[in-house]
């Protein structure tokens, strides 16, 4: 062997070296990355929604030490034709029907169990509603008309500038933000990619400059105008999420397991969809508000802030189905009929008239199908009537 050849060969051994070197010092994070370009697959996404913990930073959610609220048995509830066939199309991990605060139906899919923690996606968005109604009722927030750069100077300069609490409740703030899950170049799919790399989502919103027109003039989803919510909520109290909702939310539901948030990597709680519990967690939860914020005869959340919060408010097109702060309103919907919604299929239900939540999980595929949230809705509606009659 020549000296060239074998000064070649010592270069690419080093080299190979240090890439070596290189992917061990980064495992976590290709690791975290290769969990997000896997996490919808379709032979892995049961089992993914239900063990996020296992590929992405996460932190605990305490439920406190208070005794765990009953959730008693109700007759059983005769599921309306086609629900059966319905859950199997969808995907359904999880199906929970409460009735005048009794449990009336409880069914696990396709291999999940009551134990699971599951991914609430968008549903979380509902969290951060009810604890930002407690910071405006004690004072911590003075207005909802307020800028946001009052209580998150950080987002001055971006397109966040001139936008208020209240744009940002309502999913109005005029940030331009392409929300296609599809799209593997979309807002969306390039914030999951900092959230998986242990990136900062302050400094992703705070990067956001373009502006799709003024605040407060046309209903646009933006998941990250929760995160903004949240900034305002950490620069107003001086203190995390995961630590404040479970004072003032998590503790008095008595919640079963202690829930968690995913993170990013400077461990803030990624609260536009990162929370995850247990299935009749979120029922109690969901009980909760059905009851006007009241828990075991106290009150938790405002009651007027439940009412307002879960009203439809936002600027939406016609014909779209109603926004309120963080919640959503069926079209024609009935006085108390509102729900969370994350994608992928999960639900919280709520039809207060009539007493109802119903909590829905799923690892739904075709999700974004036309019409698919229509029918979906339909579906909870008869259930709800089932569950009545």
């Amino acid at each position: 062997m020549s000296n060239a050849t074998r000064w070649v060969v010592r270069l690419l051994l080093a080299f190979l070296a240090a890439m070596a070197l290189v992917g061990w010092l980064k495992r976590e994070e290709l690791a975290r990355l290769w969990a997000v370009q896997t996490l919808f697959r379709p032979d892995r996404i049961v089992a993914n929604f239900s063990t996020m913990n296992d590929a992405f930073l996460w932190r605990p959610v305490s439920r406190g030490d208070g005794p765990v609220s009953a959730l008693p048995r109700g007759a059983p509830l005769v599921l309306p034709p086609g629900t059966v066939e319905w859950m199997t199309d969808r995907a359904v991990t999880s199906l929970i029907v409460v009735q005048d605060g009794h449990i009336i139906l409880e069914d696990y899919r396709l291999g999940t169990g009551a134990e699971d923690l599951r991914i609430s996606w968008s549903m979380a968005k509902s969290f951060l509603s009810a604890l930002m109604g407690l910071l405006v009722e004690d004072g911590t927030i003075d207005s909802l008309d307020d800028p946001v750069i009052l209580y998150a100077p950080e987002l001055a300069g971006s397109a966040y500038d001139d936008a208020s609490i209240r744009n940002v409740l309502q999913m109005s703030s005029g940030v331009a933000f392409n929300e296609d899950y599809l799209d593997y170049n979309s807002d969306i799919n390039r914030m999951g990619r900092v959230l998986a790399l242990g990136g900062s989502m302050d400094g992703f919103a705070s990067g956001l400059t373009a502006q799709a027109g003024p605040p407060g003039e046309t209903w646009r989803y933006v998941s990250i105008d929760t995160h903004v919510l949240g900034m305002v909520i950490r620069g107003a109290t001086g203190r995390d999420i995961p630590d404040l909702l479970a004072d003032r939310i998590i503790a008095p539901l008595g919640l079963e397991a202690e829930p968690y948030y995913l993170t990013d990597g400077e461990g803030v709680a990624f609260v536009l969809g990162g929370l995850n519990m247990r299935s009749r967690d979120y029922a109690r939860f969901g009980l909760m508000v059905e009851r006007n914020g009241r828990v075991n005869g106290h009150q938790i959340v405002p009651q007027d802030w439940i009412r307002t919060s879960t009203r439809a408010s936002a600027p939406t097109a016609a014909g779209e189905m109603g926004y309120g702060f963080q919640w959503w309103i069926p079209r024609d919907a009935r006085p108390g009929e509102f729900l969370a919604r994350g994608v992928y299929g999960q639900y919280i239900y709520i039809d207060q008239t009539h007493q109802v939540v119903i909590v829905v999980t799923a690892a739904d595929l075709g999700f974004t199908q036309a019409g698919r949230h229509h029918e979906n809705v339909e579906m909870l509606r008869r259930i709800a009537r089932a569950s009545r009659s």
